[in-house]
């Protein structure tokens, strides 16, 4: 098997899309507004992430009568990697973008992130690699114990 992509289920597909496209600056490679699929290029693939209308998945699998969920913790983050996690906070903060969190290193990760929602309240993640100087003790670890 091989992962062809990440596909995100939407109620407000139009609004979705322009986050994505507009706000977040991602490459759109098929769709439009009013569409019913659309997809972005986030780096491995031109359908590397893609919107799809909820109510259209749900008969298909067999749970059209189920509510969507809210209010839980999430199961899946979308990771972006980015050149400067400071630089792209500040970019999207004047293009409107709210944040759960500001930029900061995450040194038992190796990465600086920082946190955001989509309109649909999926979880972001930005990132860039910390040099690893920055590393905690244990990533330092870990990383010699699985990549020698």
């Amino acid at each position: 098997m091989k992962l062809n992509g990440i596909r995100l289920l939407v109620k407000d597909f139009d609004g979705v899309l322009r986050f994505y496209s507009e706000k977040l600056g991602l490459t759109l490679t098929w769709g439009e507004i009013g569409g019913q699929y659309a997809s972005f290029d986030v780096g491995f693939g031109p359908d590397s992430l893609s919107i799809f209308p909820s109510n259209l998945m749900a008969p298909v699998v067999g749970n059209a009568g189920l509510p969507l969920p809210e209010n839980t913790r999430e199961k899946v983050a979308i990771i972006l990697n980015v050149d400067n996690v400071d630089e792209t906070y500040k970019r999207l903060k004047e293009k409107g973008v709210e944040f759960i969190n500001e930029p900061a290193d995450m040194t038992g990760w190796g990465m600086r992130t920082v946190h955001l929602r989509d309109p649909e309240g999926n979880l972001i993640e930005l990132y860039a690699p910390l040099p690893k100087e920055k590393w905690d003790k244990d990533l330092l670890e870990d990383n010699e114990k699985y990549e020698g």
